[in-house]
Parts: C-alpha cells; structure tokens; sequence
C-alpha cells in the first residue's frame, strides 16, 4: 500500500511573487493566482495509470481534496482516513478548502506502519511536516508543487515521481537519506534568506528523476560571480531593449551592476536605453511579465544550484504562457562552472513548452567563455 497526502494550496504563491503560499493564500487569490497542486496530482497519477502493474495499486489517503478526490477520478483503489470533515471557502471567485499543516501531520501519522511510502504533494513546507512526523521510520516521495523546493526529497517533475514509484515497486530504486530544507517565508518576502535544515527522510532515488538539495554559495564562487555580473551587465546596456531579470544571488548582482534597486528572488522588468537601465517593475509577477511581450523582452537567468533548474524552481512567474512567446535565442543564461553539475531542467507543466526548450543552449560562465549546456 502507497501513502498519498495532497496539500491542495501548495505551489499558490509562485507566478504572483509571494515566493510561497504559508499564510498567505489569501493574498496569493487576491493577486490572481489559482490552485496548481490539483493539476500536478493529476499529472503524478495519469503517468501512474500508463503502467498496468500499479492498476492493482491500492493507496492509503485523506478525505476529498487531500487526496481521495484525485484517486477516485483516475479510478485507482484506495482506502480512506477520514480524520474530519474537509470544509470549503470561497476567495474572489476561487473555492479553496480549509486544510492546514495539521491535516498533513495527521494523515502521516496515521500511515506509519501501515504504508511501503508516502508520496506527498506539496513543497518544502509540506515536507517538513510529513518528516517531522515520520522520520526515517518510512520512505517518502514529494510531488513537486511547491514554489521553492529546495529539499533533496523531490522528483524533479510530477510525470517523473511516477515513474520513480513505479521502479520502486519493482525494487529498482535505492534508497537514500536525504535532507529536508525549508526557509523562512516572511523573510523570504523580504529578499533575505534564512535557510536551515529541518531533518532528514528516506527517499527512493532513481538517477535523473530525483533531484538534490539546494547548494550554499562559496567563497571562490562569490569572487568568480562579481567578474561574471560586471561582463553581463556591460553587455546588457550595450543593447536597448526590455528585459526580464530572473531571481538569485547571481541576477542580484548584475541588477547591481545595472545602478537599479531589483530584487534577490524575485523578477524584475527592467528597460536599458541609451545605455542607462531603468527598474519599469520590481518583483513581477506572471501578469506583469505578459504585458511586455509585445516588447520582444530578452530573459536572463541562472540555474539553481544543486537542483539544477533553470525554469520551474522558485521562478514560475516564468510561466509556460510567458516562454511561449519568448525565442529560445532571447534567453541568457548565466551560471559559474560548479553550478553545471549536469543536464540543466526545465519543468513549466507545458510539454510543447519544456520541448521547445529542451536541447542544448549556451550558458555565460565566465567574462570570456560560453558553455553548451545540454536542457532536458
């Protein structure tokens, strides 16, 4: 039997720069942001549903949208822990359930002992609250539906957690510890980063499909990013034009470089004219960024590292219906060497979107040398 908690509101905050949804999914509506989660489950269990060995699956889980809604419409078995009564409020126009961190605790709790895995969609925050109940004491897998996702316990798309359950099944997945990270919100909002380590759980690891933890920044790196920001930044008043900045400690730098007050994790719109940059909005969100793509904006972003993501983690107001619209060839990508572990990912939720910009593209790693890099 396979665990399944779903944390309907995770993943809110992301494409209307909230950078999370932790008690602010009210605001997050207001701005214009509708539930992602839902989509993402039903993703994880379409996929699940092509493989006829896990037809016989039986799932353990909560009641309506903490996972029994999702499970009866793919027509998958479960058995039901019904804890209470799920209860539903309508913000603007958007109905939304009363579910708290509290329901994910207790739903974890009582799949101990009972469960091979849990399989949990959410993000960072919905990870610490399975681990802080559970431990190591049983494995667990996240659906990626949050807005950071900076945990090691990941896989890297809902398609691919999948695909990581059904090796599992087949025992060919092996397992690792893992740490559990999370940041604080709040501070998060105010472009300050307060990160630390919350546990660590078991996760079933497939190469590939799993990703890893978010990395610190070192010394030398720093040093490498200062020459790296001034060459890119020189380079981008040279040119006219609008752009939008990505979020980071690398595209915080160039936007520091470019004399302008933009954000460390967020996006901004910035024009360059005459050689002079202009901040046109500050911390944008997907809303913002289409109504400059008449403007033929280039983009300039980095990779994260360690998950080695360059569209889908902590950037989602690069939505697919922004990249849509976006020429691969107006995309730069700025990243030192020791970010490029690997293949660089891109995960909007769009296929025809992810394919468009999957192959090879050049990254900026030095103030002299580009990269191809492989985008899968």
């Amino acid at each position: 039997m396979i665990g399944l908690i779903v944390n309907p509101i995770a993943g809110m905050g992301g494409k209307v720069a909230l950078k999370g949804t932790d008690g602010v999914v009210e605001e997050a509506i207001r701005r214009g942001a509708r539930p992602v989660a839902p989509d993402a489950v039903r993703l994880f269990l379409r996929e699940l549903k092509a493989h006829p060995e896990c037809n016989k699956l039986t799932f353990l889980t909560g009641p309506g949208p903490l996972g029994e809604d999702y499970l009866r419409e793919f027509g998958f078995r479960f058995k039901l822990i019904s804890h209470r009564e799920i209860h539903y409020k309508t913000v603007g126009n958007v109905k939304i359930p009363d579910t708290s961190a509290e329901d994910t605790k207790r739903l974890a709790r009582e799949m101990l002992g009972r469960v091979e895995l849990i399989v949990f969609a959410g993000g960072d925050g919905t990870a610490r609250d399975v681990v802080s109940t559970v431990g190591k004491s049983v494995p667990i897998l996240g659906i990626p539906t949050g807005v950071k996702m900076y945990s090691g316990v990941f896989a890297v798309s809902p398609e691919k957690a999948a695909e990581v359950l059904v090796r599992f099944l087949r025992g060919e997945a092996r397992r690792e510890e893992r740490e559990v990270r999370d940041i604080d919100e709040d501070a998060f909002r105010r472009d300050e980063i307060k990160a630390r380590t919350y546990g660590s759980a078991l996760v079933p690891v497939v190469e590939n499909l799993v990703q890893g933890s978010k990395e610190a920044l070192r010394v030398n790196e720093a040093e490498e990013l200062e020459a790296l920001a001034e060459a890119v930044a020189e380079e981008i008043l040279g040119s006219d034009g609008i752009y939008f900045l990505g979020s980071g400690s690398t595209l915080k730098r160039i936007k520091d470089k470019l004399g302008i007050d933009g954000t460390l994790l967020g996006v901004d719109v910035v024009e360059v004219r005459n050689g002079t940059a202009k901040l046109l909005v500050k911390d944008a969100t997907e809303e913002d960024l289409l109504r400059f793509l008449d403007r033929n904006p280039r983009v300039v972003v980095t990779v994260v590292g360690g998950l080695n993501f360059l569209f889908g983690r902590g950037n989602q107001q690069f939505s697919a219906n922004v990249l849509r619209k976006i020429p691969k060839e107006n995309i730069l990508v700025v990243a030192t060497p020791d970010k490029l572990t690997g293949p660089i990912r891109v995960y909007t939720g769009d296929r025809e979107v992810d394919g468009r910009l999957r192959g090879y593209i050049r990254v900026r790693v030095s103030p002299w040398m580009e990269k191809l890099v492989k985008v899968v």
